[in-house]
């Protein structure tokens, strides 16, 4: 029986969401593609991975049923993307999520319904696989499903079993689909075999064990579900698709391939190695695009090189269909207009996504063609050589000068039956990286926060959760809810305790606090907790009795928890303890002048440079603001004053800032301004200032405008291709840096014995005279040059009948020695002339032969390219003119009695 409708991949969508939400299920957004706190992944490639710690108990999830349509990328299997009609870098997956709530008799059931009643697949095409070991799977299949023995099948644990390394894991039950036999009747399209008749469409993960990492395995306390579906599967076998490629969304944007490389056919006879290129750059297409959306940028590490290497690999695959010119741009527009409805940040980022991609594409064309054919040259070479392998050296010198990445190099080069030495390649990006700062963190156990393990946050109650009260007041009263002592000297490790005592360093976490911690590049509060009979006022006497905790960080860490982190300065502090919590106000209003000044930067960037620029991060601290930005070159002097006074005015105008929590669809109304890779819940907090300002924030702010004082840019500079970086001050450090230049002038003056106001009248008058006498001082070495010409003409030899005039002269700039040249040439005729000169320490060579004297062989470019080693240098040029330089004007002297020599050896 046929599916009752082929819905498209959004209806789909939105059918699995609403589906689970009738099962009390709490849908959420996509989560980023950045992964937040784990540094384990590069990019999100599973719908659970943005969920770990609600599975592992770290964090409490908003609810114990959740249901998502996640954004993933994978890229293991990239080479195979293309090659076969199955393999995708980004998809979509469905999940719906326990966390201790409905298991297996809930979990298969909904799958069954929502396959066969909702969606209308045909139940007699649907075969269940279970775990092996897993009879509670099989007894709901067979009893409470009324599936027969013969059609659920009893996989390993290769299949159905999921567990990575230690922890949580447990067997799997999955849902094949039976295409039919028009999709391969051989002995590998059978129920989990390797054939493309069968496809997985839904998978349940049962998490209900835990592994010590030895293949001990216990029981949970709190089993998970697990649940996936590739949206793009589903869609295969709703709409009775050949493949993923063969769906309405992805059709459409593989039709636009087609036409822009001229109209080509897809998938007919003869098409094959065409179908390869088409598929590439529709699934491409869809992967940068997304990768962009959330705020990954092209780049040479990390996920930034991950999209680098899709977008060149899209572009090479658009050259070999014959598209020219530029076309990423076309299809990033196609996919927003396919995928819009259900993430609708894409068309919030319409202006941005196409101009990164444009100016990538655009980076990697001016390179390209030339990189092909100094490929083809090393192909050439290799031929004759009678090698089919590609030296390391070279591969790198590819992605190193002409930006092809070593999956392209590879590819093409297996195209045309050559290898890549990979090892060789590795080598040599080892090398040119040891002295280069590391992209990521390393994962594990060396993660930190403030210097203490972040394992010790995860041995908390996950129960405890900090809330924040600190957007109104800086001081607030609460209870101590957990502690932990940080590793000290004599061994002891970082721990969870119930007290801490004097001098010891540690983390406070109490239930409420108004200490900020750092987050969305606001850095945390510091101050002080105090336990006992105290004032209350910073720098008062306490009460006999007291304690008091420094807090120099305060920091998100697991769990939902805030970590006030510091020291003991006084007394004892114990778990339940009631403290009185006080942030220093001074530094916090330093920072919120900071943070304010910041959202009105991004405002005026955009209306100076263009609605294209978007956050690419940013760091306050009481000190400065750190603004980067979506920008594709450097700014001039004139918009960085336009963008100063900009902010300055809005400054003066004395702005109410105003803050309202709403949903975040409200918010998308206002026009807020949302942040590449933040995540957002249901509700979200919008800051305005006035009308000229309105964003997404969570981070602390002044009142009005007319407290940050005062706005000045000290640095513009580039951090990344597409990403500039601002630096700027504001209230009392502008002031600061205000009295730091004056002192400077002051002493500036001084020493020019002048007022600062005539400074700058001062030292115009110091540089015409300056630049007189270096003037004059020139004309007298060129004078005594020019007086050493007479001695240098009778220095003249005939070697086999050509004449080589080979000479030292002191402290002559290479200007000087070629105006020397061009004299002797005169007087000498033809022949040979070379002149050195030793000045700092290093050595000017230049180096003249006539017409003559290169038929006879004597050219000036191996002449000065044998002199110039003798003197431990390199040049070359030219057979008739060439220059080099040296390190050891030492060996002038003898490298002027060989020079007759060399030439001896080159004429015939």
């Amino acid at each position: 029986m046929a599916p009752r409708k082929k819905y498209g991949v959004n209806e789909l969508r939105e059918m699995f969401l609403h589906f689970f939400e009738t099962k009390g299920c709490l849908r959420l957004n996509s989560f980023s593609l950045i992964p937040h706190n784990d540094n384990s992944l590069l990019i999100i490639n599973s719908g659970m991975a943005p969920m770990k710690p609600w599975f592992t108990g770290q964090e409490i999830p908003p609810r114990r049923r959740v249901t998502t349509c996640q954004k993933c990328i994978r890229t293991g299997d990239l080479e195979n993307v293309g090659k076969t009609a199955r393999h995708g870098t980004y998809f979509e997956m469905l999940g719906n999520f326990s966390f201790g709530d409905y298991f297996k008799k809930e979990a298969i059931p909904w799958a069954w319904e929502f396959l066969t009643e909702v969606v209308g697949l045909d139940a007699d095409r649907l075969y269940p696989s279970v775990y092996v070991d897993d009879d509670e799977a099989y007894q709901i299949w067979l009893n409470d499903m009324h599936i027969p023995a013969e059609r659920i099948y009893k996989f390993g644990k290769e299949d159905n079993f999921w567990e990575h390394g230690s922890g949580p894991c447990g067997p799997c039950s999955e849902i094949y689909y039976d295409r039919g036999p028009e999709f391969g009747n051989g002995p590998e399209d059978v129920m989990g075999g390797e054939g493309d008749r069968f496809m997985e469409v839904w998978n349940i993960v049962f998490s209900q064990f835990n592994n010590d990492g030895h293949n001990h395995y216990t029981d949970l306390a709190q089993k998970n579900i697990d649940t996936g579906m590739g949206l793009e599967r589903l869609a295969v076998a709703v709409q009775e698709a050949g493949s993923i490629f063969d769906v309405d969304t992805l059709k459409s944007l593989r039709d636009l391939v087609c036409t822009l490389a001229g109209g080509i056919s897809y998938e007919q006879p003869g098409t094959e190695q065409t179908d390869v290129s088409v598929r590439i750059c529709t699934d491409h297409a869809r992967a940068m695009t997304f990768m962009i959306s959330d705020g990954i940028m092209p780049s040479n590490n990390g996920r930034g090189y991950v999209l680098r290497r899709i977008i060149r690999r899209a572009v090479r695959h658009g050259r070999k269909l014959g598209i020219s010119g530029s076309f990423l741009t076309k299809l990033a527009e196609n996919v927003i207009a396919e995928s819009r409805d259900g993430y609708p940040e894409l068309e919030e980022k319409r202006d941005f996504i196409l101009k990164v991609i444009q100016a990538e594409e655009d980076k990697f064309e001016k390179t390209y063609e030339q990189g092909m054919d100094i490929l083809q040259e090393m192909e050439d070479r290799l031929e004759k050589e009678g090698s089919k392998e590609l030296s390391g050296e070279d591969a790198f010198r590819l992605y190193d000068t002409y930006g092809f990445p070593l999956d392209n190099t590879r590819e093409i080069l297996e195209e045309r039956g050559f290898s890549v030495d990979e090892a060789g390649f590795q080598a040599a990006m080892k090398h040119q990286k040891d002295t280069a700062r590391e992209d990521r963190k390393k994962s594990g156990k060396s993660s930190t926060y403030m210097g203490a393990s972040a394992t010790v946050y995860e041995e908390m109650d996950p129960s405890v959760n900090s809330a924040f009260v600190g957007y109104d007041k800086t001081v607030s009263d609460s209870k101590i809810a957990a502690l932990a002592a940080f590793a000290s000297e004599d061994g002891e490790e970082d721990a969870v305790v119930q007290a801490l005592s004097d001098g010891q360093k540690g983390a406070v976490i109490t239930l409420e606090t108004p200490f900020y911690g750092t987050m969305g590049g606001q850095v945390g509060d510091i101050g002080r907790i105090v336990v006992g009979d105290d004032s209350g006022t910073e720098g008062a006497a306490l009460g006999k009795g007291a304690a008091v905790f420094r807090v120099t960080a305060t920091e998100h860490v697991a769990g939902n928890k805030i970590a006030h982190i510091g020291y003991v300065e006084k007394g004892m502090l114990k778990q339940g303890d009631l403290v009185h919590l006080e942030v220093d106000a001074g530094n916090r209003m330093a920072i919120c002048r900071n943070h304010s000044a910041t959202h009105l930067l991004q405002k005026a960037l955009r209306e100076v440079l263009g609605t294209h620029v978007e956050q690419a991060g940013s760091y306050q601290d009481a000190g400065r603001t750190r603004f980067d930005f979506s920008h594709f070159q450097a700014m001039t002097s004139e918009e960085i004053k336009k963008t100063e006074d900009l902010v300055n005015k809005e400054i003066l105008e004395g702005l109410d800032v105003v803050t309202e929590v709403m949903t975040l669809e409200e918010a998308r109304k206002t026009g807020a301004m949302a942040l590449f890779g933040e995540k957002y819940g249901d509700m979200v907090r919008v800051v305005r200032m006035g009308d000229f300002s309105t964003e997404l924030c969570g981070g602390t702010h002044v009142k009005n405008t007319s407290q940050i004082g005062f706005f000045k840019i000290i640095s513009e500079s580039g951090v990344a291709a597409g990403v500039r970086r601002i630096e700027a001050l504001t209230g009392e450090n502008v002031r600061a840096y205000y009295e730091e230049l004056e002192k400077k002038l002051n002493e500036a003056a001084e020493l020019l014995k002048t007022s600062p106001s005539e400074v700058p009248e001062h030292i115009g008058r110091l540089q015409k005279e300056l630049k007189e006498a270096r003037s004059e001082n020139e004309s007298l070495k060129s004078k005594a040059a020019r007086d050493a010409l007479g001695d240098i003409m009778n220095k003249v030899q005939d070697v086999d009948g050509v004449k080589v005039l080979a000479s030292a002269l002191e402290n002559v700039n290479m200007n000087e020695l070629r105006s020397l040249g061009d004299e002797l040439k005169q007087k000498l005729g033809d022949g040979v002339i070379l002149l050195a000169s030793g000045e700092n320490g290093k050595v000017s060579l230049m180096c003249m032969a006539g017409d003559e004297a290169q038929k006879r062989g004597a050219q000036a470019g191996k002449i000065i390219k044998a002199a110039a080693a003798i003197v431990g240098g390199g040049g070359g040029g030219r057979p008739n003119m060439a220059q080099a330089g040296g390190k050891n004007p030492e060996k002038i002297p003898e490298m002027i009695q060989k020079v007759p020599g060399i030439v001896a050896e080159m004429i015939r």
